[in-house]
């Protein structure tokens, strides 16, 4: 039965995301605290071992036909790979100071970002549409790499934003046609959750089984969400989900 519930969360999780294409963080995450009970902190690095794996069919399709920009993901992720350590390296500091305060700090981290990343997306349309389009610079890039090293933090201790939050500060830099800039997240959030999902493991804040049930919901509820997706009315869905989401973020930051 526990495996049952826990198949049903993914395959909840992954239709959604088939058909709405918001992150897998800022969904499964609240659920495994609120939903299923699990402790904070090994949520974190479930959710981020399950982000990382649930990435790797759309990082190869995207790498397949070019839509990948690799000195942008490079240095995005010569950011985020050492904000990432920091992240993880900051929650087992907390954990050996505090013990269970570290899932209260994860709990208000994640409310924060609930209510962060949901308003982005809320807007992410006119803001896409505002940018001018033009190349990435060496600057750019520098900066690129600051954004990479502050996104490498949040995900680190939170597992939330390795999408939404890069996309979102990507765009005050540059902007290529939207399946690039798509391509381009995506295979940089493969190698972030990778990253975190990994030190989270070694941390051994990773439930294995609960991974595997929620993948085994999450991969047809992926197909099933895309297929959905040209016959429901995704917009205001998305915005829906989005409402439930600050909502939640709001409900975590005062629990």
């Amino acid at each position: 039965m526990d495996l049952l519930i826990k198949s049903l969360v993914g395959l909840g999780v992954g239709t959604l995301i088939g058909m709405t294409g918001v992150g897998g963080g800022v969904l499964l995450l609240p659920i495994l605290i609120f939903g299923l009970g699990v402790p904070p902190l090994s949520a974190v690095g479930s959710d981020a071992l399950f982000n990382f794996v649930t990435k790797i069919g759309a990082s190869a399709v995207h790498l397949r036909r070019g839509t990948v920009r690799k000195k942008v993901v490079l240095a995005l992720a010569a950011g985020s790979a050492p904000g990432s350590y920091a992240g993880v390296s900051f929650l087992v500091y907390l954990r050996n100071h505090y013990g269970n305060g570290v899932n209260h700090f994860i709990t208000i981290a994640v409310g924060v970002l609930l209510i962060c990343i949901p308003t982005f997306l809320f807007f992410q349309g006119k803001i896409e549409e505002s940018v001018a389009s033009h190349p990435p610079t060496m600057k750019s890039f520098a900066w690129m790499s600051l954004i990479g090293l502050v996104a490498g933090f949040l995900v680190g201790i939170t597992s939330v934003g390795s999408g939404s939050i890069v996309m979102m500060m990507l765009l005050l830099f540059y902007s290529f046609q939207p399946k690039v800039m798509v391509g381009t997240d995506i295979v940089h959030a493969l190698i972030l959750t990778g990253v975190t999902s990994l030190l989270h493991f070694r941390m051994h804040n990773v439930d294995m089984h609960l991974v595997g049930a929620l993948l085994i919901g999450s991969i047809p509820g992926g197909l099933l969400g895309s297929y959905l997706s040209t016959r429901v009315p995704v917009p205001w869905l998305r915005r829906i989900l989005c409402a439930v989401l600050l909502a939640t973020g709001a409900r975590m930051l005062m629990a």
